[in-house]
């Protein structure tokens, strides 16, 4: 055995002691670069959440925010990045995180609580079966959005008063308020979306969606980075025929296929030109009037704009769109 051991071998293998310097370089180089693009990220929801507070002055002194919570990666998101930002804010504020439990069948009542009371903040569940209510009222097959989200809504609004919040905050994202739009466009006749802030229609309550700027491919990666126990939703999420399902997947694809448009999509919901649309209460089309006068708001709907944009089947090559 001592002859073995004291052998010097002539070649070394290919898999042992003599590969692990540069196989630990690798795998160091590998978790620095996971470690930097996460860091990236972080930054970036921090910057774009902030940028919304301050953009619609979401969250003020002394503001009681209640954050609604799912169970779903968004919600997580939101209540995790508020956190960062209390603890660096300007300005004085508390949270406190709520959950309806809707008594599904299955939900694992557990997981939110032990998991809010593992980051600190103050949390309260409430306790509604809406879940009966809704299998009772709509007919198998049919979509239950509607009604679950109108009876979640005057429980959180119950609730925010019992806790004396000021503020309620969602977690929808910039995704979900594209789709909203093209919702309203495509089966509802309106231009219409979510806006990033609201009253309620009784004027009791401000509504506030602080992820407005944050893509949906951010808070997915950021849920996978945080680990969070994430909770499926088995009233709504099984739904395969939803129709926001369906334009989810669209302008994924379109976001896949052609980079930037749904960005654009969504700058345009804030460059908005009353005067080149055809809703009369917003511009006042009837009393227009030549005066010799020149306008910003006049014929420039007739100049010839381009958009230049890279065709997906033919690489290098930009396609030049008139108006």
């Amino acid at each position: 055995m001592s002859a073995v051991l004291n052998e010097a071998p002539t070649s070394a293998p290919s898999s042992g002691w003599a590969d692990e310097p540069a196989e630990a370089a690798a795998s160091g180089a590998a978790r620095m670069k996971i470690e930097r693009e996460t860091h990236k990220l972080e930054k970036r929801l921090c910057r774009e959440v902030g940028k919304a507070i301050v953009d619609f002055n979401m969250i003020e002194e002394g503001d009681k925010v209640m954050v609604c919570m799912s169970g779903g990666k968004d919600s997580y998101a939101l209540l995790d990045i508020l956190l960062k930002l209390k603890a660096r804010a300007p300005i004085h504020f508390d949270l406190v995180a709520v959950n309806l439990d809707q008594k599904q069948p299955g939900f694992p009542e557990h997981v939110l609580p032990e998991y809010l009371a593992s980051t600190g903040v103050p949390f309260h569940i409430e306790n509604e079966d809406t879940y009966s209510i809704v299998k009772k009222l709509i007919p198998e097959g049919k979509t239950t959005c509607s009604l679950c989200s109108r009876l979640r809504r005057g429980i959180l609004y119950r609730v925010a008063d019992e806790l004396g919040c000021t503020k309620i905050a969602l977690g929808h994202h910039r995704d979900d308020i594209l789709q909203t739009l093209l919702l309203n466009m495509f089966f509802g006749g309106k231009m219409k979306s979510m806006p990033p802030k609201l009253v309620s229609d009784d004027g009791k309550h401000v509504v506030i969606r602080p992820l407005a700027y944050v893509a949906e491919k951010d808070t997915t990666r950021w849920a996978a980075h945080r680990n969070f126990p994430i909770i499926p939703c088995n009233l709504c999420g099984s739904q395969e025929n939803l129709q926001r399902k369906q334009v989810g997947e669209m302008l994924r694809e379109w976001e896949k296929r052609f980079p930037g448009r749904v960005e654009n999509m969504f700058n345009a919901l804030q460059n908005v030109v009353p005067s080149h649309l055809l809703d009369g209460s917003l511009y006042d089309f009837k009393s227009a009037k030549a005066t010799g006068i020149a306008s910003e708001d006049g014929d420039k709907a007739f100049d010839k704009e381009e958009f230049v944009a890279p065709s997906p089947s033919l690489p290098g090559v930009q396609v030049v769109q008139l108006s």
